[in-house]
């Protein structure tokens, strides 16, 4: 039976001359694969749509456990703006890689809305760094090492906090203090503010570049010792000067 879901192609394999496996992150079923019979012959009027980062509704053959087919695709949003920056492109593929990834260890389906609302957004003009930095804070309960943001992680103090660590998982008040590095106390106020802020509710963003360079500076740092993740995405992001190198 046809079955329409609104999808994102994350990846795609040849098969054959003329055909593909696509690698599709479903709002309905999550990460699927499905085959594009024939998608790569010139005649092929799907050609232009069986790329990764497509953005629309995929009429599938549906096989649950198994290769779906492909039949037809409707674009909902070409993201024109993000597909003509090399930059933008990095973010939206490092995006699309994580949330894949918290996908797989969580399985859970608010993962495919969370991701597309923060592609939307940079394809909307908003800072990429500030959207990229709200999905990774939002996505670490799902990866199982959400950030105690409200007391020091050694002592539990809720008063006296100096700083912010990735190394040691959170906040570090005055009385635990060993020499970390110090953040501004506006990075801290960002940092919540990221967890609890509703992604569709954005509409513009005043982020100073100090605070976005500590917030990220804590994410590298946070994600690499806690979630054992390594993502090649992440590492272009560096090449082209996006995120701050170590």
């Amino acid at each position: 039976m046809l079955e329409k879901v609104t999808g994102l192609i994350v990846h795609t394999t040849n098969y054959g001359e003329t055909s593909l496996v696509i690698q599709l992150f479903t709002k309905e079923h999550g990460l699927i694969g499905v085959m594009g019979k024939g998608v790569k012959s010139l005649k092929s009027r799907l050609r232009p749509f069986v790329i990764p980062f497509t953005y629309g509704y995929f009429y599938i053959y549906y096989k649950e456990g198994k290769l779906s087919t492909l039949k037809d695709v409707d674009v909902i949003d070409a993201l024109l703006l993000i597909h003509q920056d090399i930059t933008l492109i990095a973010y939206l593929n490092y995006i699309a890689e994580l949330s894949v990834q918290v996908y797989k260890e969580s399985e859970s389906s608010s993962i495919f809305s969370m991701m597309m609302t923060g592609i939307l957004k940079i394809n909307d003009g908003l800072d990429p760094t500030v959207i990229t930095n709200i999905l990774e804070v939002k996505y670490l309960p799902f990866l199982g090492v959400g950030i105690n943001l409200d007391e020091c992680v050694s002592c539990g103090a809720k008063t006296g906090i100096v700083t912010i660590d990735g190394d040691k998982g959170g906040l570090v008040c005055k009385n635990c203090y060993q020499n970390e590095r110090i953040v501004k106390s506006k990075t801290i106020q960002l940092l919540r503010m990221y967890f609890y802020v509703d992604l569709k509710s954005i509409s513009k963003l005043d982020i100073k570049s100090e605070n976005t360079l500590e917030i990220n500076r804590f994410l590298m740092t946070y994600y690499s010792r806690y979630t054992g993740m390594y993502l090649q995405s992440k590492d272009f992001l560096k090449k082209v000067g996006q995120i701050e190198k170590g």
